[in-house]
């Protein structure tokens, strides 16, 4: 199981969340693009918490030399995994020719796959979409995944729809050209000595138990960031650990308990944090007074831990001091 690299979603503060719900569960940073870390400031773009472990870095970019840069640069920051974004379908990462427009390209990523696995240990993956446009042929998508894995390549992550890459937003980009979970069922079944995850739609126990059936692996994003409180069966239900004792409560201590330690050591207000976790009680009652709490810019000057009481509160119905 993995939660999806999801811009302006699935940064350290998110991921410390998951962590905390998941042991096992992998977790990917927002993509970061090779120009960031080349041109940037690496620290903050690179930090992240220990017990995020284990987490992969996923970058943007399509020069095979920048790529390894930045891939060796992953490695020593102590990432487990680098990945290669050649899904997004954003016309912001289309303007800089990577994304999945390299889909396109399949000889480059490989040139850029081998770069990377060239310079580092930690496995090199690639994230991908099943065709693009509207050319819905099969040989497509495996053409490039045999390009690929040639150059080293192992782990593909493929996200059951094309990528449209006019005329449609990022959102309605995963939103509207039609899953074809089949496709990548078919790309398992002719690349049986890769692993082959699957990516899209998939947001209930029985979806992803019918996936892993035929492949290696469940990618999960919006419904992960949206229900968090998911993530706490995924131990258990897939790794084989003890059923959770973990309750929203003692999950929602524990990051105010973070939010106090990164105010103390990076300056870091709650607020930045605190959105990540809306979605805790996602279908509980109480829950919407217990959200409002926690995104009301009006308490942004009190401490986490009193916002923490007063969301209690209100989501028991409990009169407010």
């Amino acid at each position: 199981m993995s939660v999806a690299p999801m811009m302006d979603w699935t940064d350290r503060h998110c991921r410390y969340l998951h962590r905390l719900l998941s042991r096992n569960t992998l977790l990917y940073t927002e993509m970061v693009t090779t120009g960031a870390l080349i041109h940037g400031d690496v620290a903050r773009h690179l930090r992240y918490n220990a017990e995020e472990h284990p987490v992969a870095l996923q970058l943007g970019g399509s020069e095979p030399a920048d790529l390894a840069h930045c891939a060796r640069l992953g490695e020593q920051w102590g990432y487990d995994e680098i990945n290669l974004n050649c899904g997004c379908p954003s016309e912001r990462v289309q303007r800089g020719a990577f994304g999945a427009c390299l889909m396109n390209e399949p000889q480059l990523v490989a040139d850029c796959v081998k770069a990377m696995v060239d310079v580092v240990q930690v496995p090199v993956t690639v994230k991908h979409r099943i065709g693009i446009d509207k050319d819905e042929s099969y040989a497509f998508v495996r053409d490039f995944i045999g390009t690929v894995a040639e150059a080293g390549c192992k782990v593909f992550i493929v996200h059951a729809r094309n990528a449209w890459l006019k005329g449609l937003s990022p959102k309605e980009n995963r939103e509207i050209p039609p899953l074809r979970y089949a496709v990548v069922r078919q790309l398992k079944q002719d690349f049986p000595h890769l692993t082959i995850a699957i990516n899209g739609g998939l947001s209930t126990d029985a979806l992803v138990q019918e996936e892993l059936q035929h492949l290696d692996g469940v990618m999960v994003g919006r419904e992960a960031y949206h229900n968090p409180w998911w993530l706490a069966r995924w131990d258990a239900l897939y790794y084989g650990a003890p059923e959770s004792t973990l309750t929203r409560e003692t999950v929602e201590a524990a990051m105010v308990d973070y939010m106090e330690r990164e105010a103390a050591q990076h300056g870091t207000h709650w607020y930045a944090i605190a959105r990540h976790m809306l979605g805790l009680r996602h279908g509980m009652p109480g829950a919407r007074r217990w959200r409002q709490f926690w995104s009301d810019h009006r308490l942004k000057d009190r401490p986490p831990r009193e916002v923490m009481a007063l969301a209690q509160a209100a989501s028991r119905g409990t009169p407010l001091p």
